[in-house]
Parts: structure tokens; sequence; C-alpha cells
């Protein structure tokens, strides 16, 4: 099994940030487009080549953001009509995410199987996002959608944000 770490509140401005394994080692680099339509956020490897990219969606009604892992959608994450609090889905074929992934605390199966573990950890320093990856080839899916989940969130908390006076 291997595991993952990614940092808390990692969307800044420049929208940079790393994936680090075990030893604190950068496995991946994501990099988000600042300013720019539509947003993205393109998740790199070691060798500096584009594993998956996120994309929100541009003049739609409700949120919605497609993942694609080595040029193929895999999944999309769409807000869903609601009155008293945010919803999101989370549609594909054949990946189901079980818990509350808005909290970062679920688990990843893939038909059926389960293939990976997202848990928020507590005690370390700054919080971070462990990702256990329990199927070798899930783990590019596994890091792009903890970093769709994490996005859509930076999302909604920028858009329920109000400045006042």
């Amino acid at each position: 099994m291997k595991q993952l770490y990614i940092k808390q509140k990692v969307f800044s401005l420049s929208g940079k940030f790393t994936v680090k394994d075990e030893q604190e080692k950068d496995v991946y680099y994501v990099e988000g487009s600042f300013m720019k339509v539509p947003k993205t956020f393109s998740i790199f490897n070691t060798t500096k080549d584009e594993i998956a990219l996120i994309t929100k969606k541009v003049f739609s009604f409700l949120p919605k953001f497609f993942v694609e892992v080595n040029g193929q959608e895999v999944f999309t994450i769409k807000k869903e009509f609601s009155f008293l609090k945010a919803r999101y889905t989370i549609d594909s074929t054949g990946i189901e995410v079980l818990g509350n992934w808005w909290d970062m605390n679920f688990q990843v199966l893939q038909h059926g199987e389960l293939v990976g573990k997202v848990s928020k950890e507590w005690f370390t320093w700054g919080d971070s996002y462990k990702v256990q990856i329990l199927n070798d080839e899930m783990e590019a899916i596994m890091i792009a959608l903890v970093v769709a989940i994490d996005c859509v969130k930076a999302d909604d908390n920028a858009a329920s944000s109000v400045i006042t006076p």
C-alpha cells in the first residue's frame, strides 16, 4: 500500500503545490491556471508529464468540473440545485466514492473493489490529506480525485464569501 500526502488549503494565488510521499519527497506537481478562463489544474509526474487535468466548465448555471486522467475523462463533479446546503455529485463509470468526501474522509471503489482511501490528518504539521493507494493502477485517478474535490471546495468557499464594507 502506497501513502501520499497533500497539504490542506493548498490553493495559493499561484496555484502551485506538490504531492509528497512518506519520505516527504515530491512525487507529483500541481499547477493551476491563474486568472485564466477556463480555470484548470494540471497534475504532472516527476518527469513533468501531464497525467491529469481538472477543468471548470465555463458558462454553466451550476459549477461543474471535468477530470481527465491520461487524456481520458474519468469523472465529473457537479453542484446540484439545493436551497439549504451545497450538494455535489461525482459522476463516473466504474468508480464509486463512499463516505464523507466533502470532509475528506472516504473510500474509493472501482467496480466494487476497494482501491484507495482518503483521510484528513489532524496532528501533522499543518493539516494534510493522507491518500492510501491499494491499487497502483489507480494512483493517478486517486490524486486527481483529491485535487478535484479540494478545487471544488475552494471554488465553493470563494463563491459563498461575501465582501462587506
